[in-house]
């Protein structure tokens, strides 16, 4: 059995992945998260029509958000937990078109025939891995062409980067109406299979402007229940006793394990993007929160062998666990990999982590105190925002030149050398912003003060580009001008479908001059390419000295 997967930056030969994910997933796993779409597609043309009719389907629209978060790379991987989906969809739409045909006659209109029989879920695994072998991306690409074929996956996979936000903020009670109505409107459209590039760019740029939406909402639920992030020097080195890693990005899984081992002698310990935890008043309050270890998501299987404790997945990025840490590595969520113990949600929400600490405690644990090192987190947009009078002055006093933003996502394909380099060349009279675990790269750099004001600013997550883009916002209008008139250049490393979600909403916002590397996408063309770079002037990064050179005006 082989698979055409191609949505991330390390896909095979820079092309698309057709033996195996470099991900790991294998074509088994790839067929049936492709069969997940489709079936998010489909229930998305009866929800959506159902809504035009003055009724929704809250069920439906929060399987839509999970169904595309499960096929983001690095998370689920586990095959028995995607056919379980997949049977929630056939039960799904089978009751929703019911609904949606009683809401037609109710309404004295004809109800459309949405679905023939292509679109009805196979019952069986192997049924359902044939019916995949249909649906594949390859084949709609002989069918359609690269370019129409890429500009579709260029609005599914925004849709997929949205739908993670989407359902982290979903998680602590945040949802608008309006968002999922845009869900189920844009996945409806691509259920039709657009073929007209303008269309679909429009498509595209109306995901990003979706994608807006969904952080301003995610921010909102992380700071309504968190607090605010502020800043924080945060210990990277380990201290003695026994301990608990987590990883990903769920702040309510971080917060429900705090309180369940609180008293127990266990420290718990970020990984990842789970770094700017460690910032928000709500979380650090807890004395066991201890620190972070190690760096980003592709480092794991390193680091995670060499962790003396027990280990949670909360959400990507989970990498093929290695013998010496099966045992000890757990999920939650939507992160799955066969084999692992995955720790479920009661109805409630709630969740116990009693595996976790019991395996906790039966691990050696940290020895000895290693030498204390720290780093400085926290500057998401109210703390940047409550020193912006001195940000301005120390612009318009020359002493500071320019912002670059550098950040994204981490990787292990050769070449994201490129950010550290960027990072340690920016010149002393420039600030850089930074977030997503990009900031491996480089966070444990010290790059100094200009007067009080750090030259490395940690705005947090990928989740947190609403921060960033607030900030960005907040200067252009201090300064009285477009935010492409800022003295701020944006270089940033994609690595999955949330960092094609940022993108897309940048470029809603109308910001050009945006450099993306390590390699730009494998389903944009040429062609589509050229469309950018004559809208938005979006460019592939070259070398840290040349891009340097232009970014600073020659």
């Amino acid at each position: 059995m082989s698979m055409f997967c191609y949505q991330c930056e390390q896909t095979a030969k820079g092309a698309g992945c057709t033996a195996g994910g470099v991900c790991g997933k294998d074509p088994e796993t790839a067929a049936l998260q492709d069969l997940l779409v489709f079936a998010a597609k489909c229930l998305a043309r009866y929800a959506h029509r159902l809504r035009a009719l003055g009724a929704s389907d809250r069920q439906t629209d929060v399987f839509i958000l999970e169904a595309l978060f499960s096929t983001v790379t690095n998370v689920d991987f586990d095959p028995a937990r995607l056919e379980q989906m997949l049977e929630k969809a056939r039960e799904i739409g089978g009751r929703l078109k019911a609904r949606y045909e009683q809401a037609c006659r109710r309404a004295g209109a004809e109800p459309e025939a949405l679905c023939g029989e292509d679109c009805c879920l196979a019952e069986t695994r192997e049924a359902m891995l044939q019916q995949a072998q249909t649906l594949r991306i390859d084949r709609r690409r002989a069918e359609l062409g690269d370019d129409v074929a890429g500009l579709q996956e260029l609005v599914t996979y925004g849709l997929k980067g949205a739908a993670a936000y989407a359902d982290h903020a979903r998680i602590l009670g945040v949802a608008d109406e309006e968002v999922f109505a845009a869900f189920n409107e844009i996945l409806s459209a691509l259920a039709e299979v657009p073929t007209d590039a303008g269309e679909l760019t429009a498509m595209a740029l109306g995901v990003g402007e979706l994608n807006l939406k969904v952080m301003e909402l995610l921010d909102r639920a992380n700071t309504d229940a968190y607090g605010h992030p502020e800043p924080t020097r945060v210990r990277i080195t380990p201290v003695a006793g026994k301990c608990i890693l987590v990883s990903g990005h769920d702040l309510k899984d971080l917060k429900m394990l705090l309180e369940q081992t609180e008293g127990k002698g266990i420290n718990i310990y970020t990984h990842g993007e789970m770094l700017p935890c460690l910032a928000y008043p709500e979380l650090k309050k807890h004395e066991h929160l201890a620190g972070n270890y190690g760096g980003a998501w592709q480092q794991q299987r390193k680091e995670f062998d060499a962790f003396p404790g027990a280990i949670l997945m909360t959400t990507n990025c989970i990498r093929k666990p290695r013998d010496s840490y099966i045992g000890r590595i757990f999920t939650t969520g939507l992160v799955a990999w066969p084999g692992v113990t995955h720790v479920t949600a009661g109805p409630d929400g709630g969740k116990d982590f009693a595996p976790v600490i019991e395996a906790a405690l039966a691990a050696e644990g940290f020895t000895d105190d290693a030498e204390e090192k720290t780093i400085t987190i926290g500057f998401a947009r109210n703390a940047v925002m409550s020193v912006a009078e001195n940000i301005v002055e120390a612009v318009e006093a020359g002493n500071i030149r320019r912002f670059f933003l550098i950040g994204g996502c981490d990787g292990a394909k050769p070449g994201r050398n490129y950010y550290t380099e960027l990072a340690r060349q920016v010149p002393d009279d420039c600030v850089i912003l930074t977030l997503g675990c990009g900031k491996y790269r480089f966070n444990k750099l010290d790059f100094g003060r200009i007067g009080g004001i750090p030259r490395l600013l940690d705005c947090g997550q990928c989740n947190d580009a609403h921060s960033a883009i607030q900030i960005a916002v907040a200067l252009a209008k201090a300064f009285e001008c477009g935010v492409n008139d800022l003295p701020l250049s944006i270089v940033l490393s994609w690595y999955e479908q949330k960092a094609v979600a940022i993108l897309l909403s940048l470029l809603h916002l109308g910001i050009n001059d945006i450099r993306i590397g390590p390699s730009l996408p494998a389903f944009i063309t040429p062609s589509v390419l050229q469309v950018l770079v004559e809208n938005f002037n979006i460019m592939p990064v070259t070398t840290p000295e040349e891009d340097l050179k232009a970014m600073l005006g020659g």
